[in-house]
C-alpha cells in the first residue's frame, strides 16, 4: 500500500494527497506534516518498511470536505485518492485512483464558498503584447473570455473578477505585472502551467470538441485569438484536475471591455462599489444599498451588474422600463419576491449534479425550488415591458424534473448516499420488496411459524437463527413423528432436530442481506435520477439566469420605492443634470435623515469643469462621489436618489480621491497620486467623468498648486481632453481660472460663521471660497486651545496677497498657455507631423546629414546641444 501511495504521490507532487483507507483519508510524510500544522491534526506514525516510521495524520471520510476547504483556502491543492472498488470484493490491495484535484479556483463544497460571489478560476496568456483572459466559475458554469492590450487593463479585469486562482504562461510572469501584489492583496493562488497547455491548435480543438462546434466562429471567438488560448488552457487544466466531463460548461461568453463603462481599480475602490475602503465590508457600499435580492443567483448577478455599467442607451432604458413597471405593480412585485425567497442556488445545485457530487438533499432543494417557477412565470405574464417579457419566456417550469424528483426521492432523505432512506416508496418494486424484507421480516417469520405450527400440529414449533445455519425450524424429539415430508433436516441435536423449508429459504434470502442490497439499489436508483437531471443542465441554467435577472430587477424596484429614487432620463448629448441629488450610501447610514441634497450640472461646453472649494469636512468629497454614483446607478438601469436627473452616458469614470501611501511597493503618497493622475490624463476621453480631489497636496504648496493648475488647464481644454470634471481643491488661487478658461466654473460649500466657530451647511453654491477655515476645523476636531490661539496669531502675520495677485496674472495668460499645452499634447500623442512639430525643414535636413558614426561622443553632445538651442529659439518665436 505504501509503495502504491508513493507512486501516486509522484504524479501529484504539487498537491497534498488525501489517501482513502477505510473510513479515513490518510496523509503521509511531508504532506502529513503540512496538514497537521495547517489543520491542527495530531501527527502520528506508521511502519512502512523504512528505518523510521512514516509521519501520518488523517481525517474521517465524512468530514473531509471541511478539512480540504481549509487547506485550499490557504493556497494548497488537494488530490483525493478514493477507493474505486468494494473492499469486500477486492483481491489483495484495494484499487485506488485520484478522482479529483481540488484547487482554490475549483472548490465546490457547500458552505465553503460565499454564495453571493462567484469563485473564479482565471487563465491568463501573454502573447505578442496582448493579454488573453478567460474566467470560469465551475460552480455556476459561467465562462467568459476577452483580450486586453495593457497591464493596467489586465489589472483592472483581475480586480473586477477577484479570482481565487490564476493559471498562466511563463511570459506573463516576465511581463512586469506585479503578481506578488495581487497574491497578497487579493489572496490569489497563482500557478505557471507548462508550455503544452498553450498550444494554439490544441486549445482550439479542445474548445470545439467540448462545445460541439465545427469552428470557433460558432462560439464567437474568431476575434479573440489570444483569449481563445487562455480559454483552452483553462479548460485543459479543469479536465486534468476535475477528471470530469464538465457538461455544465454549456456556453462561453466573449466580451470586450468596451461593451461596458470602464472602471479602473482605483475608481472601484474609491467609490466603494462592493466593499468599503477600510473594513472591506459590504455594509456601507453601493451594493449594500441596492441589494434586496432573494436568491444567491440574483445576488451574484447584481454584483456583476454594479461592476459593469452599460454604455448602450437601449439596454439601459430597457432595464429602467422593467424597474418602472415593477414599481407600478407593487402587489405583483411583492408576490414575485415571496416566490423568489424559497429558491435555492439553482446554478450551483446543477453544478454539483453535473459533477456527480450532489446528495439527496440537493435534489430535494432543487425540487422545492422548481415549485416556485410556475407561480413566478404566471405573475410575469401580466407585464408588458420588453425585458420582463423576454425574461418570462426564458423561464422553463421544468415540471418533468420536479415530478421525477418528487416521485423518486423521499422528502427528508439522509445526506449520506450509502445509508438508505433515499428512494420514495412506490418508485421501485424491487426497492419496495427489499424495504419490506428489512422492516417486516419479523412479521413474515412469525406468520410462517404460526402457519406451519397449525399445519403440522407441532405445538412447540419455533423458528430460530444462528450465524452458521441462518434461520431454521426447531422440533423437539417428542414431536419428531409429526414432521412433514417437505421439512428438510439441517442439524440433529440431543433433544431436538433442526429443519428448513423452501418457503423459509426464500424468506431467509429476502431478510438476510436485504439491507445491504436495499442500500446498494437505492444508491443506483439515486445515481440514475441524478444523471437524468444532469442531462437537462442547459434548461436549468437558462432558467436560473432568468430567475437571477428577475431578482435583480425586483431588487432595483424595491430600492427605488423604499428610498424615494426617481427614473433618470438618459441622453447621449454629454449633459449630466441632477436636481437635489443625494449620496445613496451616506443617506442610508445617517440616522437623523438630515442629508442635504445638491444639484449638479456638467456638460461638454460651458459647464464641463467645476472647481469646488471649501473647508475639509464640509462635504466636497461626498458631493463628488454622489455625482459619480448617481451616474453609475443610471447606467446600470437603476433609479437614482434625486428629485430629477438627466444623465449623459459616460464611457469611463475616473477618481483620484484621498491619499494613501503604498509602502509595500515603496511608493509615497505623492507618487501614488501622480500615478493615478497620469492614468487619468492618458486614458480619459471627452465622454468620461473625472473626479479629482485635492491634487498636489502631497508635495510643497507651490509645487502642488503648479501641478493642480496645469491639470486644470489640460483637462478643461476641449482639444487636449475636455472631460466632464469635478475638481475639489484647497488652492483657492485656482478659482481665478473661471472666465479665463472656457468651461471652467467655480463652486463652493456654503459655510455659516458664528464668531470663531463655523457651521457646515453642506450646500453647493456658485462661486469660490476665499478661505479654508482650517483653524476652525482643527478646533472642531479637538486640537488644544493653545495651539488654536497660536495658529490664529501666525495666520494674521502671514499674507497670501502676493500669491493671489500672481495667480490672477497667470490666469490672464492662460489662454495663450493653453495653446502651447494643446500643441505639446498633440506632439505627445503623435498627432502632428515632423514639419509641424519642428516648423523648419532645414533642421530636419541637418539631422539627416549628420555623420554620427564619424563623430566622437563629445562632438555628438555638442551638436545635440546646438540643435536643441536652435529648436528652442524657433519654438519660442
Amino acid at each position: 500500500m505504501m509503495a502504491h501511495y508513493l507512486e501516486m504521490k509522484k504524479q501529484y507532487k504539487d498537491c497534498i494527497l488525501f489517501y482513502r483507507i477505510g473510513d479515513f483519508y490518510e496523509m503521509f510524510f511531508e504532506d502529513a506534516k503540512t496538514a497537521s500544522r495547517e489543520l491542527e491534526l495530531t501527527l502520528t506514525g506508521k511502519d512502512c518498511g523504512l528505518e523510521e516510521r512514516a509521519p501520518m495524520c488523517g481525517v474521517p471520510f465524512h468530514a473531509v470536505d471541511g478539512y480540504i476547504t481549509r487547506l485550499v483556502k490557504k493556497g494548497y491543492k488537494a488530490a483525493i485518492a478514493e477507493q474505486v472498488e468494494d473492499p469486500k470484493l477486492a483481491k489483495g490491495l484495494v484499487k485506488r485512483e485520484v478522482i479529483r484535484v481540488v484547487t482554490p479556483g475549483t472548490l465546490l463544497g457547500e458552505g465553503s464558498l460565499e454564495e453571493t460571489k462567484n469563485n473564479y478560476l482565471m487563465g491568463i496568456v501573454c502573447l505578442d503584447r496582448t493579454f488573453g483572459l478567460a474566467a470560469v466559475d465551475v460552480t455556476t458554469g459561467d465562462y467568459l473570455v476577452t483580450e486586453v492590450s495593457s497591464k493596467r487593463s489586465l489589472t483592472d479585469e483581475i480586480n473586477r473578477f477577484e479570482p481565487a486562482e490564476i493559471v498562466c504562461n511563463e511570459p506573463l510572469m516576465m511581463s512586469g505585472l506585479d503578481m506578488d501584489d495581487l497574491k497578497a492583496r487579493l489572496n490569489i493562488a497563482v500557478s505557471v502551467l507548462e508550455h503544452r497547455y498553450f498550444s494554439d491548435d490544441v486549445c482550439r480543438g479542445l474548445l470545439e470538441e467540448h462545445f460541439h462546434v465545427g469552428n470557433l466562429g460558432g462560439l464567437g471567438l474568431s476575434d479573440y485569438p489570444v483569449g481563445t488560448i487562455a480559454a483552452g488552457a483553462v479548460l485543459s487544466y479543469l479536465y486534468e484536475t476535475q477528471k470530469n466531463h464538465l457538461d455544465h460548461l454549456t456556453h462561453i461568453t466573449p466580451y470586450t471591455t468596451g461593451q461596458y463603462m470602464m472602471l479602473d481599480t482605483s475608481t472601484r475602490r474609491n467609490l466603494e462599489l462592493t466593499e468599503t475602503l477600510r473594513e472591506k465590508q459590504k455594509r456601507g457600499t453601493l451594493l449594500w444599498v441596492l441589494d434586496h435580492t432573494r436568491t444567491a443567483m440574483g445576488a451574484r448577478l447584481l454584483r456583476s451588474v454594479v461592476e459593469q455599467p452599460l454604455i448602450d442607451r437601449e439596454r439601459i432604458v430597457n432595464r429602467q422600463n422593467a424597474v418602472d413597471e415593477f414599481n407600478m405593480n407593487y402587489i405583483s412585485r411583492e408576490e414575485i419576491s415571496e416566490y423568489l425567497g424559497p429558491i435555492y442556488d439553482l446554478e450551483r445545485l446543477i453544478g454539483r449534479i453535473s459533477y456527480k457530487t450532489a446528495n439527496p438533499r440537493d435534489l430535494i432543494a432543487l425540487a422545492s425550488s422548481l415549485e416556485m417557477l410556475t407561480p413566478i412565470k404566471d405573475q410575469l405574464k401580466s407585464f408588458t415591458s420588453d425585458l420582463i417579457r423576454e425574461t418570462e419566456e426564458e423561464i422553463d417550469p421544468l415540471d418533468d424534473i420536479r415530478t421525477l424528483i418528487r416521485s423518486a426521492i423521499n422528502d427528508e432523505p439522509p445526506v449520506m448516499l450509502r445509508e438508505g432512506g433515499i428512494i420514495r416508496e412506490g418508485y421501485s418494486k424491487d426497492a419496495d420488496e427489499l424495504r419490506r424484507a428489512k422492516t417486516e421480516g419479523k412479521n413474515w417469520l412469525a406468520n410462517l411459524e404460526a402457519s406451519e405450527r397449525e399445519k403440522t400440529g407441532i405445538k412447540n414449533l419455533k423458528i430460530k437463527y444462528n450465524k452458521v445455519f441462518g434461520y431454521y425450524f426447531e422440533v423437539t424429539n417428542s414431536f419428531k413423528d409429526l414432521v412433514p415430508d417437505y421439512f428438510i433436516r439441517k442439524q440433529t441435536l440431543v433433544n431436538a432436530e433442526r429443519y428448513t423449508t423452501e418457503e423459509l429459504k426464500n424468506t431467509e434470502e429476502k431478510i438476510l442481506g436485504s439491507e445491504d442490497r436495499l442500500y446498494s439499489l437505492e444508491y443506483d436508483l439515486f445515481v440514475d435520477v441524478r444523471d437524468r437531471i444532469a442531462e437537462q443542465v442547459t434548461r436549468i441554467q437558462k432558467t436560473a439566469r432568468a430567475i437571477a435577472k428577475t431578482d435583480v430587477l425586483v431588487s432595483f424596484s424595491v430600492a427605488a420605492t423604499r428610498y424615494g429614487y426617481v427614473k433618470p432620463s438618459i441622453n447621449e448629448k454629454g449633459q449630466i443634470r441632477i436636481k437635489n441629488g443625494r449620496h445613496p450610501v451616506v443617506e442610508r447610514m445617517m440616522k437623523n435623515d438630515l442629508f442635504v441634497a445638491n444639484d449638479t450640472l456638467l456638460d461638454n461646453s460651458r459647464n464641463r469643469f467645476a472647481i469646488i472649494t471649501g473647508p475639509n469636512m464640509a462635504g466636497k468629497s461626498t458631493y463628488m462621489r454622489q455625482t459619480a454614483l448617481i451616474t453609475l446607478m443610471a447606467q446600470i438601469g437603476s433609479f437614482v436618489p434625486a428629485d430629477e436627473a438627466d444623465i449623459g452616458i459616460v464611457d469611463r469614470i475616473f477618481t483620484r480621491v484621498g491619499a494613501s501611501d503604498d509602502l509595500a511597493s515603496g511608493q509615497s503618497t505623492f507618487m501614488v497620486e501622480m500615478t493615478e493622475v497620469a492614468n487619468i490624463l492618458r486614458n480619459a476621453t471627452r465622454n468620461s467623468l473625472v473626479i479629482l480631489d485635492e491634487i498636489g497636496r502631497g508635495t510643497s504648496t507651490l509645487d502642488g498648486m503648479a501641478i493642480a493648475w496645469a491639470v486644470v488647464e489640460y483637462v478643461s481644454s476641449a482639444k487636449t481632453l475636455g472631460a466632464k470634471t469635478l475638481f475639489a481643491t484647497h488652492y483657492h488661487e485656482l478659482t481665478e481660472l473661471e472666465g479665463a478658461l472656457t468651461g471652467v466654473t467655480n463652486y463652493c460649500i456654503a459655510v455659516r460663521e458664528q464668531g470663531d466657530d463655523i457651521v457646515f451647511l453642506r450646500k453647493i453654491v456658485k462661486g469660490g471660497a476665499d478661505r479654508s477655515y482650517g483653524i476652525q476645523v482643527a478646533k472642531l476636531a479637538g486640537v488644544p486651545g493653545a495651539v488654536i490661539t497660536r495658529a490664529n496669531e501666525i495666520l494674521e502675520q502671514l499674507s497670501d496677497a502676493d500669491i493671489v495677485d500672481r495667480a490672477r496674472e497667470i490666469a490672464g495668460s492662460s489662454a495663450t498657455t493653453r495653446k502651447k499645452i494643446e500643441k505639446q499634447d498633440e506632439v505627445d500623442r503623435g498627432q502632428l507631423s515632423m514639419s509641424d512639430t519642428i516648423r523648419s525643414d532645414d533642421i530636419v535636413r541637418e539631422i539627416l546629414e549628420l555623420k554620427v558614426n564619424q563623430m566622437s561622443p563629445l562632438e555628438a553632445l555638442n551638436e545635440l546641444d546646438r540643435l536643441q538651442s536652435k529648436l528652442k529659439n524657433r519654438w519660442n518665436n
